[in-house]
């Protein structure tokens, strides 16, 4: 009797298993792989299991360099994931071609993202006039500084440069060269691959006077006599003064980390990476002005739902959706990987943070690009740096090239 109970209750826990695990939701997230965001995504991961037992989450992270090629690759084939974590710059493309569902207007409305995150979010989020993705946190640019660096060159180490001219002067006195005149120390790393190109595009073109594109994108207006100062002061840091150069001691990230670079114009992601340096004395300000004139850039990694996830996975994929962007997420960012938060209330209580701060300033004036090609149109504005630098071409001579270029980008992006 008592072997035949077992045997009663061992099906019964079978049976229940079972059903327990034909319940169960599976879901699968897509990023690239930032080694702070992904171990906060798997601490994440575990929360929301906890709270939401009918729900399995299961993330999936590829290299940056080939991140959009496997989207392509897979989305279209049925094997792609059902959220995906992708740049905001690629949202027109990704929505072109076919990869995300538009948002349910019950749960992601026009008044759920203006009561909730930073203007440039909506814009941003949005094409067609639907909405397709919504952040966790949001970035913008400053200044770094190596304060050791800075003493000994005899500046005051507590001073960053506050103007352009400054910026100049500092970047001059920090530089080092060896007894054959090479650089062996960047007074400022000059990176266009890295944040180089929005530097230029969405800061030192307005400050210079110019606005880069027309209010809707789709014209390229930044090819003018200001536009062209602007990138000749930025190419005059290379050629003339010879302060940094792009690709220095292999990139402007690798060279303030290792003290090769005096100052780095850079994004607030940057944060994480540089807490967990040694010996590392920095300081963070906001970006130098010109003639009185302040800017930044602003950008984000965004979280869609992948076309063609339906029923149960939806469900699941609209409760995590809206987990991985909730207050007390955004708060977890900002502390373990450095972004900041993508609701403007939540950065209230980090003001007087001197490392962030700076960043939560620029935001108050900052440009999100309006891209439909982000990769393309970085790439154009990398070369025009290029020509200058490697092939002596004048500056307004490369932007002209560039707007060119650039416009025929769009162009054909809009009339296909």
């Amino acid at each position: 009797m008592t072997r035949k109970r077992s045997i009663f209750f061992a099906l019964m826990l079978a049976a229940v298993a079972f059903i327990a695990t034909a319940q169960t939701v599976t879901i699968t997230y897509w990023q690239y792989y930032y080694e702070s965001k992904v171990k906060l995504m798997d601490e994440l991961i575990k929360n929301f299991e906890k709270a939401n037992p009918g729900i399995k989450v299961e993330q999936v992270t590829f290299p940056y360099e080939s991140y959009n090629q496997k989207v392509a690759a897979s989305i279209p084939a049925g094997e792609g994931p059902d959220i995906i974590n992708l740049f905001y710059g690629w949202l027109p493309t990704y929505v072109k071609a076919g990869y995300l569902a538009e948002l349910p207007a019950s749960e992601f409305s026009k008044d759920y993202f203006s009561k909730n995150f930073y203007p440039f979010v909506a814009e941003s989020v949005q094409f067609g006039g639907k909405y397709y993705s919504v952040p966790t946190a949001v970035r913008s640019l400053a200044l770094f500084w190596n304060k050791q660096l800075f003493k000994n060159a005899g500046l005051d180490p507590n001073n960053p440069p506050k103007t352009l001219e400054e910026l100049q002067t500092y970047a001059k006195k920090l530089s080092k060269y060896d007894a054959k005149g090479n650089l062996i120390q960047a007074g400022l790393a000059m990176q266009p691959t890295g944040q180089g190109h929005n530097w230029i595009r969405e800061v030192l073109f307005r400050q210079f006077g110019n606005v880069p594109y027309s209010a809707d994108g789709r014209k390229v207006t930044y090819a003018d006599t200001n536009g062209a100062a602007a990138l000749k002061w930025y190419t005059d840091l290379i050629t003339k003064d010879k302060v940094g150069y792009p690709n220095f001691a292999t990139d402007d990230v690798t060279a303030f980390k290792s003290g090769k670079a005096a100052m780095n114009i850079d994004g607030s992601f940057r944060i994480a990476t540089l807490n967990a340096v040694k010996d590392l004395e920095w300081g963070v300000a906001e970006l130098p002005t010109y003639k009185g004139i302040k800017s930044n850039y602003a950008s984000f990694w965004t979280h869609g739902i992948v076309a063609g996830t339906t029923g149960k996975k939806l469900d699941a994929s609209i409760k995590f959706l809206k987990y991985i962007t909730s207050p007390e997420v955004q708060q977890m960012w900002l502390e373990k990987v450095g972004e900041l938060p993508a609701t403007p209330a939540l950065s209230e209580k980090f003001k007087s943070n001197p490392v962030i701060s700076p960043f939560l300033r620029g935001l108050a004036y900052a440009h999100a690009t309006a891209f439909v090609d982000e990769a393309g149109q970085r790439q154009i504005l990398v070369d025009a740096v290029d020509e200058v630098y490697l092939k002596n071409v004048d500056p307004a001579v490369a932007l002209k090239n560039a707007a060119k270029k650039e416009q025929t980008l769009i162009d054909d992006f809009w009339n296909n």
